[in-house]
C-alpha cells in the first residue's frame, strides 16, 4: 500500500484519476489529457509513482529513437490503508481532503468545460446522505461500496462504455451523534 503522501499529491493525484479505468496510457497520451502539467513535472511525478509501485509499465515499443512505455495503475497498491490513515495527524487528514475535493472539482471543470456536457443526460450526479450506524455497521458499509465498485473496475472500455468517476468521501458527524437522545 502507498504512503498518502505519495497519493495525496495533487499532480499525482490527478495522473492516478486520469489512469484508473483507461487501461493503458503512455506518458504523451497523460500529457494530451492534462495539458497544463508541464512535461518534465509529468515525468517526474510518473517515475516517482513507478518506483513507488502505484503504476506499472505494460508496454515498452521503441519510438524515433527513444522508448515509449505505457503504463497502468496497480488498483491494489492505489490505495492509503488503514495504517497509514492511523498514523496521518489531523493537518495530513486536512491536506489529504483539500487534495481530493481540489482533483474533483479539476475534473468536474474540466467535464463541464467541453462543449458536449450535459449533466441531467449523462446521469452526473452529486448527492449527500446520513446514516446512523454502528461501527460495526459502519464498517460493513464500508466494505460493501469498495466491493461494489471493485466489481464495476473490471469493466474495460469498448459495448458502449462511458468512463465515470466516483468519489467517496465519509465523515462522521458527531455534533448530531451528540444530540441525539438515545444511550
Amino acid at each position: 500500500m502507498a504512503t498518502a503522501n505519495l497519493l495525496l499529491h495533487p499532480v499525482r493525484m490527478r495522473i492516478l484519476q486520469t489512469l484508473v479505468g483507461a487501461g493503458e496510457l503512455t506518458t504523451a497520451q497523460l500529457r494530451e489529457r492534462l495539458p497544463d502539467v508541464a512535461p518534465a513535472t509529468m515525468y517526474r511525478h510518473v517515475a516517482t509513482l513507478t518506483k513507488a509501485g502505484i503504476i506499472e509499465v505494460v508496454q515498452e515499443r521503441p519510438v524515433r529513437g527513444t522508448v515509449e512505455r505505457s503504463y497502468r495503475v496497480r488498483q491494489d497498491e492505489a490505495l492509503v490503508d488503514e495504517e497509514a490513515r492511523a498514523a496521518m495527524t489531523k493537518e495530513d487528514h486536512r491536506q489529504a481532503v483539500t487534495v481530493f475535493t481540489g482533483a474533483l472539482m479539476d475534473g468536474f471543470e474540466r467535464y463541464l468545460s467541453r462543449d458536449d456536457a450535459d449533466p441531467p443526460r449523462e446521469g452526473v450526479l452529486y448527492r449527500q446522505g446520513a446514516v446512523w450506524a454502528t461501527p460495526g455497521e459502519f464498517a460493513e458499509l464500508v466494505e460493501e461500496l469498495e466491493a461494489l465498485v471493485a466489481r464495476r473496475t473490471a469493466h474495460t472500455p469498448g459495448d458502449g462504455r462511458i468512463r465515470h468517476i466516483i468519489s467517496l468521501a465519509l465523515v462522521p458527524d458527531k455534533a448530531a451523534s451528540a444530540d441525539d437522545p438515545t444511550p
